[in-house]
């Protein structure tokens, strides 16, 4: 987005008004403080920065007018200073035409300004706004990081100023001019801390703004990477369940299709109904990123789904018992989700790695937990117990990630007495887990 910096071509926005111009279109649309403090602030851009940016000839150029004009009237009070030679006014413009290089050199600017500074105050120039260009030097070198350069040149340039003022002053224009006040001197000397200040303050609130923009760019990056995973998650559990239940009944359609072409259609009849749910759910999972914001089309699946899981099993060889302890409670949407999906990814598991028929579901409602087990007798299927099944998946980890999301956990391993057993706990009261803590990976775990 474009923002005010005082150094680029004009723009036109909504309605023809010129961006960048803060007396065209108000000092809300494109102005120096366009997009508020939050947003950068009104020296990220302006007359102070960024350094290594555009020539900053506009907010240069104000400052050349500025010290014209106002010398221009100081001069009609100060008769004695009125007559305005070339030099004096080559030197008045000097200050401004070397702002234009305080973004690529900003040590160096302050200096020369400085010293151009001091060249007009020793030319016997009216006293007037030609610190101007001094103070934008100085604030644009210390928000730069080049601070001793300022307080150097500033330094020099107060200490010079002492030397004309009490002393150099009898032989520089113009004539019979006296020494200055000391009184005077301590304004002077009160003028440049403060100088020194503003500086200070611009640099440490252009880091603040800095360090908040690199927050909000890792907040955005984050949320991006945890809706990704999210989206894996759902994609993986939807496509791992339903793929396994129609490779299970294609394999049985091809065994019965001429021994038994009812038994076959059955098979085929539950591959369609799979298939189409599978397909449903890609596409609510798709269109939230079509439409980023807008509310579902259809609830997310929870526990209440549990029997049209068991169906499924069912159909693809396995027989679920279901088996609810305590008081069944509603569930947060969430929670419900991420139990519904350890269930079926279980479940999936023991379909695709199991050569168990039967698996036993344990729904444990607590006040302020609610516990899952899901277990079968085994035994392995043979590819997985021979060590030739491909490893490297992701269905255990997704159970975990989606457990420690809402502060629980996931078990996972097999059972003494033989076969496998996956024991989920997740509390009703959400605490979220750490995020950079995310949940390790069973080395002996073989998920799709």
């Amino acid at each position: 987005m474009h923002e005010f910096t005082g150094e680029r071509g004009p723009e036109r926005g909504p309605g023809g008004w010129r961006r960048g111009v803060p007396w065209r279109g108000g000092p809300w649309r494109g102005g120096p403080w366009r997009g508020g403090p939050w947003r950068g602030g009104p020296w990220r851009g302006g007359p102070f920065g960024p350094p290594g940016g555009a020539v900053p000839w506009r907010s240069s150029l104000a400052v050349a007018v500025v010290q014209m004009v106002g010398t221009g009237f100081a001069a009609h009070r100060q008769p004695d200073r009125a007559d305005l030679g070339p030099g004096v006014y080559a030197l008045l413009l000097a200050g401004p035409a070397l702002l234009l290089l305080r973004h690529r050199h900003p040590r160096l600017t302050v200096l020369a300004v400085s010293a151009v500074t001091l060249g007009y105050l020793a030319a016997g120039g009216p006293d007037g706004p030609v610190f101007l260009s001094v103070v934008v030097a100085c604030v644009a070198a210390v928000a730069a990081g080049q601070r001793v350069a300022a307080w150097y040149a500033v330094g020099a340039l107060w200490a010079g100023r002492l030397l004309i003022a009490h002393w150099l002053y009898r032989w520089l224009p113009p004539p019979g001019d006296g020494s200055a006040g000391w009184g005077q001197e301590v304004a002077v000397a009160a003028w440049a801390a403060a100088v020194l200040a503003a500086a200070e303050l611009v640099r440490v609130r252009r880091e603040q703004w800095a360090r908040e923009r690199a927050e909000r760019a890792a907040a955005v990056r984050r949320r991006a990477d945890e809706e990704r995973l999210r989206i894996a998650r759902e994609l993986h559990d939807v496509l791992a369940h339903s793929i396994s239940v129609i490779n299970v009944q294609a394999g049985v359609g091809l065994a019965l299709l001429d021994q038994d072409p009812e038994q076959a259609r059955t098979a085929l009849t539950t591959i369609k109904a799979a298939s189409k749910e599978a397909l449903g759910e890609v596409r609510q999972v798709l269109d939230t990123l079509r439409a980023s914001g807008a509310a579902p089309r259809q609830p997310a699946p929870g526990l209440d789904r549990l029997p049209e899981l068991t169906e499924q099993a069912a159909g693809a060889g396995l027989t679920v018992e279901v088996e609810t302890r305590g008081v069944r409670a509603a569930l947060p949407p969430g929670t419900d989700l991420a139990a519904f999906r350890i269930v079926q990814e279980a479940l999936t598991n023991i379909v695709r790695h199991s050569g168990a028929r039967s698996a036993r579901v344990r729904l444990s409602y607590a006040p302020e937990e609610l516990e899952l087990r899901v277990d079968d007798d085994g035994p392995a299927a043979t590819d997985v117990a021979a060590g030739t099944a491909t490893g490297g998946g992701n269905g255990l980890v997704g159970m975990r990630e989606r457990a420690a999301a809402l502060g629980g956990t996931v078990d996972a391993g097999p059972r003494p007495d033989g076969g496998f057993r996956v024991h989920a706990r997740i509390p009703l009261t959400v605490t979220t887990a750490p995020r950079d803590e995310p949940a390790a990976p069973d080395a002996t775990e073989e998920t799709p």
